[in-house]
């Protein structure tokens, strides 16, 4: 097997999905979302499955549309609704508020982590020049980031919030990372991404990144795989630089 190595002769930024990746969130989230889908679907379908289901419909997802999508995946249909629907409504908005409380509720009992990996592989890119940002389709991803103590450690953070705001469309459209990449003053061709979800992999790609690194098992379809960030060797150093054409 050939060893996984990020080239800074070629590559000037990294963006790095965040949840899951970064923060030590994916199994909160998956938690939450099995919590609400179990007790929504009880006497309809199967439970929700927290590998299958979560990396396949939801992960890397904005919330609602992760709703749409798992629901789609069994042929189940519920109204919009709004965004003031009481939490658990049968409406994708009440579906998706009632995930979200749960989720920030085992955030504040229990905190946020960072992988000591993912921190280990951000300090080494930016002592060699490269420059980074974080993603997340969490319209809490930048409070998550922030709460895991690894904020300096990123350029810029583009989430949920910030593609709300700027009507950005969620994963698998390359949206949120080429926002990233336009942010860090780094074009696609001279990026990589760095992805735990399908959708998020299948975004860089669209995207025309430079390099897809894919962690496994949701990243498998990526141009490198592993599964950990302690496997990438970083060589080289990014020259100083002030535009890229």
């Amino acid at each position: 097997m050939n060893e996984p190595v990020i080239d800074l002769g070629v590559i000037s930024a990294v963006v790095l999905d965040t949840d899951g990746t970064v923060t030590d969130t994916a199994r909160g989230h998956a938690a939450a979302w099995k919590h609400v889908f179990d007790g929504f679907l009880r006497g309809r379908s199967a439970p929700f499955d927290v590998r299958e289901d979560y990396l396949q419909h939801v992960d890397g997802r904005p919330r609602l549309e992760g709703v749409r999508a798992f629901l789609a995946s069994r042929g189940v249909t519920v109204p919009e609704g709004s965004p003031d629907d009481e939490p658990g409504a049968p409406t994708v908005h009440g579906l998706g508020r009632a995930k979200d409380e749960l989720f920030m509720a085992q955030v504040r009992q229990h905190g946020v982590a960072a992988f000591p990996a993912a921190v280990a592989l951000l300090h080494e890119l930016r002592n060699r020049g490269a420059r980074t940002a974080g993603v997340s389709a969490s319209m809490h991803g930048r409070a998550l980031v922030a709460a895991a103590g690894v904020m300096r450690l990123f350029d810029t953070v583009v989430d949920g919030a910030d593609a709300a705001l700027m009507n950005l469309p969620g994963k698998p459209d390359p949206a949120l990372p080429l926002e990233a990449a336009r942010r860090l003053g780094v074009p696609p061709s001279r990026t990589a991404v760095v992805e735990s979800a399908p959708a998020g992999v299948e975004a860089a790609r669209k995207g025309g990144f430079a390099l897809v690194i894919g962690l496994a098992p949701g990243g498998a379809d990526a141009d490198m795989v592993v599964r950990d960030l302690s496997e990438p060797v970083v060589r080289g150093r990014v020259p100083p630089v002030t535009s890229y054409p």
